[in-house]
């Protein structure tokens, strides 16, 4: 069993409304010193795969055809031995 921490970025030529709308809402809330937020996703995954190369090349294929978009995210992922759920 492996556990797979995906996150999923904006690029940074990307403009991000969402980053920019918790900037303001933290500025509102006396957070004055924020100069920037990026906003992103963060996915968790189980597999139960015995071998941890198969596992990695699971998550691999996943962000490339569903979790993030190639065109205008990035992504990175880190695997690890996980318990049974």
């Amino acid at each position: 069993m492996f556990l797979a921490k995906v996150y999923v970025t904006l690029k940074p030529t990307v403009n991000d409304p969402q980053g920019l709308t918790i900037k303001g809402g933290l500025e509102v809330l006396g957070f004055g010193s924020v100069r920037r937020v990026r906003a992103g996703k963060y996915i968790e995954i189980w597999l139960d795969e015995e071998s941890e190369e198969r596992a990695r090349k699971q998550v691999e294929d996943m962000c490339r055809k569903l979790l993030a978009n190639p065109v205008i995210e990035n992504y990175r992922f880190e695997l690890e031995k996980a318990p049974a759920v």
